[in-house]
């Protein structure tokens, strides 16, 4: 392999990011999105799209042809108990991720289409799947199955799979950079909101539990999803609202968390209409911190010993009133915020507790890009055959 250039594609369902990232130094050289696919006066199709970036980096002397292109990494969904690390795409490999469809049937046909033209675009090059679900595959059968009949649970293939793994990989072995020791030496709570939320307990640098299962509705009360309840409302729903599996499915996912309580997901403007005493923001944000302190005792017990708590993603990341509400008065659990930490803003990786603070609290900007660059570029290197 000559090049040091990996190509970061995740494809959606209506849009493609991209980043050309340069492993011999991380340096992203450029980094971009095609939206509105299928919509007027967007690209037809995902073809289109790529040929789109294709012409993007071309215009920027970064070309798909360019011999320092030494593969391409594409985000998947669901990997399912399948695909539990990042792994070069055949078409034996295709078949399989389209096989998990069901499971992920929104994301992971938009992953294979990405993954089919870029392949089609340089059929040449290395291409490696990375699996969002890869990282929680170490949970153990305890944490991972539903107290549902067995043979039903394995015949459709239901059990907690949970996601943003990558995102929850990187910011756990960043946590323990930050604090200078080894990953197999630390246990972390890893809390990665943003839109779409979720938890994971990192015993020794090893998932042992996650807030997400079968799809990522279950957990932590998220931007448009609802997070835990209790499965019987879907029955109520049917029963006495008459409504359809679909209209339920549109309801929990579409229109439920922070927009369903208060009629706005984006915690900015949340924390302006608490400022201004709108009840039902402050009833929405006081549901979302519950549910996350619920979490962190929940986890707390699972780990046993608590070295690090990490908050990752857009309010994870950015918002003070959250990271400081939802570990308040948790000294009994040996966490103690400084809250002038906690209120300074910045880009870089950085501790918000309090120097006596027996659990670390870290502010920790994930990157799920460089994540899957790192992984497809050590399998591409990698000798290849018995």
């Amino acid at each position: 392999m000559r090049g040091t250039r990996v190509l970061v594609l995740n494809s959606g369902s209506s849009s493609v990011k991209y980043q050309l990232i340069d492993m011999a130094d991380d340096e992203r050289l450029a980094s971009g999105v095609v939206e509105r696919i299928g919509e007027p006066g967007g690209a037809a199709d995902h073809g289109e799209a790529l040929r789109t970036v294709s012409d993007e980096l071309r215009g920027r002397g970064l070309g798909l042809d360019s011999p320092e292109l030494a593969a391409v990494g594409h985000r998947v969904v669901h990997g399912g108990t399948r695909f539990t690390e990042p792994t070069l795409v055949t078409d034996e490999v295709l078949a399989g991720i389209e096989e998990l469809v069901p499971l992920a049937p929104l994301h992971n046909p938009a992953n294979i289409t990405g993954i089919r033209v870029a392949r089609e675009l340089r059929p040449d090059l290395p291409q490696v799947a990375v699996f969002d679900t890869a990282f929680h595959a170490t949970l153990p059968e305890a944490a991972a199955r539903y107290a549902i009949d067995t043979a039903t649970a394995d015949r459709f293939g239901i059990r907690r799979y949970g996601f943003h793994g990558t995102s929850h990989a990187y910011v756990s072995r960043a946590t323990a950079r930050l604090l200078d020791r080894d990953p197999a030496d630390v246990n972390t709570i890893v809390l990665h909101l943003g839109n779409g939320a979720s938890a994971s307990a990192v015993r020794g640098g090893v998932c042992v539990d996650t807030s997400m299962g079968l799809t990522p509705l279950e957990g932590l009360v998220m931007g448009t999803r609802s997070g835990d309840l209790d499965p019987a409302v879907v029955f109520h729903l049917q029963r006495e609202g008459g409504m359809s599996t679909d209209e339920i499915d549109r309801l929990l996912n579409k229109r439920s968390g922070l927009l369903g309580l208060c009629g706005a997901n984006d915690m900015r403007e949340i924390g302006r209409r608490m400022a201004e005493g709108d009840k039902a923001a402050q009833l929405a944000f006081d549901v979302y911190v519950h549910r996350l302190r619920r979490y962190v005792g929940a986890f707390t017990a699972v780990l046993g010993r608590v070295d690090a708590i990490a908050f990752t993603a857009g309010v994870g990341e950015n918002s003070a009133a959250v990271r400081g509400a939802a570990l308040s008065g948790l000294d009994s659990l040996g966490v103690t915020m400084d809250p002038v930490r906690n209120a300074v803003r910045g880009h870089a990786a950085r501790l918000v507790s309090a120097d006596s603070s027996r659990v670390a609290v870290a502010v920790v900007p994930t990157d799920e890009e460089l994540e899957i660059a790192r992984d497809t570029y050590a399998l591409a290197a990698a000798p290849q055959g018995g």
